[in-house]
C-alpha cells in the first residue's frame, strides 16, 4: 500500500528511544522528513548517526516539551527549513506513578501539557498542509488502569478525550487527531526491561497476561501510527486504537 508520505515532514517527540524512535525511522522509511525532540542530547547524536548511516536526513534537537515558548520555535523551525510541518506524534510521558502531589504534577506538566504544547505550536502550520494530521501516543492504561490512583493512567485517559474533542473542532479543516494506546511494550532499555531485571515476577505476571505470549514491539506500534497518520487513512478521525495483542479484556464498541 502505498500510504502517500514521502516527501511530507513528520515530527515526533520523545523520538530518540524506543516507540518514538520506531516511529521517527518508519516515517524516515516511506519518504518523510524526520524531526524529533528528546532531554538527551546523546542519545540523539546516536539517533543522527544511525540515520545517516542509511542515507536518510534527521532533524534531532533537544527540547523540554514543558517549554511552551521553546516547544513552538522548535515547531516553527521545523517548518522553515522543510517548508511546513504535516504530521505530528507526540510521545513523551513521564510516566508517572505515584499517587503523590510530585507525580500529580509532573504528569499534568509533561504528559498532558507536553502534549498540548506541541499541538498548539503546530496548529497553524496543519492550516497549510494538504494532509495534516496528529496521533498522540496513549496507553491501554487509560481503559484498563494498571495500579490504584496512578496518574499515568489518569491523564492517559484525559489525552483519549482531548483527541476526540480535537477531532469534532477540527474535522471541517481536514486535520485529523488520533491516538494509539499501546499495551505492554518491551524494548532493551525500556520500563519492560528494566523490570525484567529487576523485578522479575512483576514482568513475569504482565507478560502472562499477554494471550499472544509475548510483549509488544516499537514497530509493532509505529507502523500502526505511521497508517493513521498517512493520507491512506483520511476518513480516520477520532479513534483510540488499541495496539496490544489482545492485552486488555473490554469490548471496543
Amino acid at each position: 500500500m502505498d500510504l502517500e508520505l514521502a516527501g511530507k515532514t513528520a515530527v515526533v517527540t520523545g523520538g530518540s528511544r524506543g516507540i518514538g524512535k520506531a516511529i521517527a525511522e518508519t516515517f524516515a522509511a516511506e519518504g518523510c522528513n524526520v524531526a524529533i525532540c528528546a532531554r538527551s542530547q546523546a542519545a540523539l547524536d546516536t539517533c543522527v548517526a544511525e540515520f545517516d548511516g542509511r542515507g536518510q536526513t534527521l532533524l534531532a534537537t533537544t527540547l523540554d516539551v514543558q517549554d511552551r515558548e521553546a516547544v513552538r520555535s522548535w515547531i516553527d523551525g521545523i517548518a522553515k527549513i522543510t517548508g511546513g510541518v504535516d504530521i505530528l506524534v507526540p510521545n513523551v510521558s513521564a510516566f508517572p506513578g505515584r499517587n503523590d502531589p510530585e507525580d500529580w504534577r509532573l504528569g499534568f506538566d509533561v504528559d498532558l501539557m507536553g502534549t498540548l504544547n506541541p499541538i498548539d505550536a503546530a496548529m497553524p502550520h496543519f492550516e497549510r498542509s494538504d494532509a495534516p494530521a496528529v496521533v498522540v501516543i496513549g496507553s491501554t492504561a487509560a481503559v484498563d488502569p494498571m495500579g490504584p490512583g496512578r496518574p499515568y493512567d489518569v491523564y492517559k485517559a484525559a489525552l483519549v478525550t482531548y483527541v476526540k474533542s480535537m477531532c469534532l473542532a477540527h474535522a471541517g479543516d481536514g486535520i485529523r487527531f488520533n491516538t494509539v494506546s499501546p499495551g505492554t511494550v518491551y524494548f532493551e532499555g525500556g520500563r519492560w526491561d528494566n523490570a525484567r531485571q529487576n523485578d522479575p515476577e512483576r514482568y513475569q505476571h504482565y507478560l502472562d497476561r499477554n494471550p499472544m505470549g509475548r510483549m509488544g514491539t516499537p514497530r509493532d506500534v509505529a507502523n500502526a501510527v505511521v497508517f493513521l497518520a498517512s493520507p491512506a487513512a483520511s476518513f480516520i478521525t477520532g479513534t483510540n486504537l488499541i495496539v496490544d495483542g489482545a492485552f486488555t479484556r473490554r469490548v471496543q464498541l
